[in-house]
């Protein structure tokens, strides 16, 4: 290309290594590995920086596409109805560029409503609210504007997005830096937007809605530069309508203008910490009133947190999650464990091969302890029942024979009771001190207890008068 070494030479090692080269991954044993062999016979070093290489692109199904396979999607079709922005939109956040990807119509158009989509509604609603107030963005300065919190959280995560894209750009993090715009763009929307548009809606031009204006304006403005490598085109319509339309000084195109700084003084990683605090709080707030069928717009009298980070949180912050959910107050507690009932239930697949018959037994006793089931894997221990509660079998009639384990030290009252069917019981464990009353009550009259022998003569004591019939024999 530069006809080196017989001429170009300054300008061949003014640009040699390369800073990336990109290619799918069936070059790897060939122009990578050529490139790779030349250069380092030639100059003993690398000839590229950095290396992307690219999957395959397959049908809807995985598979490679293939003429006589018929499964060749058309770019054409897609870009016709979609546009490329959308078609650059899946590519760079469906999967890591050097995985295979699987394209179809379909998978671009769930890509274009989720970022695209949003994104221009967001500048529509922007500019028809602006249209009507006429307001000039280029009158105002945003740092002479009283800030709300919402305000000051979203410039915070508008900096920490661009410090995020800047360098994953420069590690060639093109997925990462896609998703991480399109996370943005959501919280801008559905929480942003959606928390702020009453501040539009006043006929005033009071300094809260000047307020409100200047931060959509300076994140949408910010946003479309930020995004402009990855979707071109929508960004440059939108530049266009919100920058140039009203500052003819401004730089012809987005794509002119300089990638933007981030503002470390702009960041509050606490108000970002706490507000995602207050979008999980509000998430599974309106979780709960579906699930309750209560709708958002019947007030509640308090809603109860607890949690990593529910503690630090702000009476400004509290406020959001009350107006939000529609409670009159948010009240922090240090545990929700007394507000939550667990039900267990074994696991067919596994159990059921091991234990048979003995699994209905199984259902019932984890159904009466569930909450101690729980509890005891909680953190990925081990549970061990080292005690059998009060009734915990009291209603397998249909239970016949039962083992109780080495871990066992105490039987409840009336365990067993009213297992009339019950005949066989072993007790492996040495380590019972102490048996309810009328743990036996009601099991067959026929029933042998089977007991370990060193302990016979200290669990027939144990044992007696536990409400079995006298016929009950206990033996080692």
């Amino acid at each position: 290309q530069y006809h080196y070494p017989f001429e170009n030479k300054d300008v061949f090692e003014k640009t040699f290594p390369a800073d990336f080269i990109s290619e799918a991954v069936d070059q790897t044993r060939g122009w990578f590995y050529t490139l790779l062999a030349i250069s380092t016979l030639l100059f003993d070093k690398a000839p590229f920086r950095n290396c992307i290489v690219l999957g395959h692109v397959c049908d809807k199904n995985g598979l490679k596409m293939s003429k006589h396979k018929g499964n060749v999607v058309d770019p054409w079709s897609v870009l016709d109805v979609q546009g490329s922005d959308a078609v650059r939109w899946y590519f760079y956040t469906a999967s890591a560029p050097y995985l295979p990807s699987r394209f179809y119509p379909e998978a671009v158009s769930e890509a274009q409503r989720k970022f695209l989509g949003t994104l221009w509604n967001t500048y529509c609603f922007y500019v028809l609210y602006a249209e009507i107030d006429k307001f000039n963005p280029t009158e105002h300065k945003l740092k002479d504007c009283e800030l709300s919190v919402m305000d000051k959280w979203i410039l915070s995560s508008l900096n920490t997005l661009i410090k995020t894209v800047d360098n994953g750009l420069n590690e060639y993090k093109i997925t990462e830096s896609a998703r991480a715009i399109g996370d943005f763009t959501d919280s801008l929307s559905n929480w942003y937007v959606r928390r702020c548009r009453e501040r539009y809606w006043g006929s005033e031009e009071t300094p809260d809605k000047i307020a409100a204006y200047m931060t959509l304006y300076t994140v949408l403005e910010t946003l479309v530069r930020v995004a402009a490598p990855f979707t071109p085109f929508m960004c440059e319509s939108i530049y266009q309508n919100i920058v140039r339309s009203v500052d003819k000084n401004a730089p012809l195109s987005v794509h002119l203008c300089s990638f933007p700084e981030c503002d470390g003084k702009r960041i509050d990683e606490k108000l970002e910490s706490d507000m995602a605090v207050v979008l999980e709080a509000a998430t599974l707030g309106r979780s709960a009133r579906n699930q309750s069928q209560i709708k958002n717009r019947q007030p509640l009298n308090r809603l109860l947190l607890a949690g990593d980070g529910a503690a630090r949180l702000s009476a400004d912050m509290k406020a959001v999650i009350a107006d939000e959910l529609n409670v009159k107050s948010v009240e922090i507690i240090d545990g929700a464990a007394e507000y939550v009932a667990y039900e267990a239930k074994p696991q067919l697949r596994t159990l059921g091969p091991k234990y048979g018959k003995l699994i209905g037994n199984i259902r019932e006793y984890l159904a009466q302890n569930g909450e101690a089931a729980v509890k005891g894997t909680a953190g990925g221990k081990t549970y061990k029942v080292t005690k059998i509660s009060a009734n915990a079998f009291a209603k397998c009639k249909k239970l016949k024979s039962v083992t109780i384990g080495k871990n066992i030290k105490e039987i409840g009252n009336k365990a067993f009771s009213g297992c009339k069917k019950l005949q066989k019981i072993t007790i492996k464990s040495k380590q019972l001190k102490k048996v309810g009353a009328k743990a036996f009550k009601g099991i067959h009259k026929k029933a042998k207890i089977k007991v370990p022998k060193a302990k016979l003569k200290a669990y027939k004591k144990l044992l007696k008068g536990k409400g079995q019939a006298k016929s009950v024999k206990i033996t080692k």
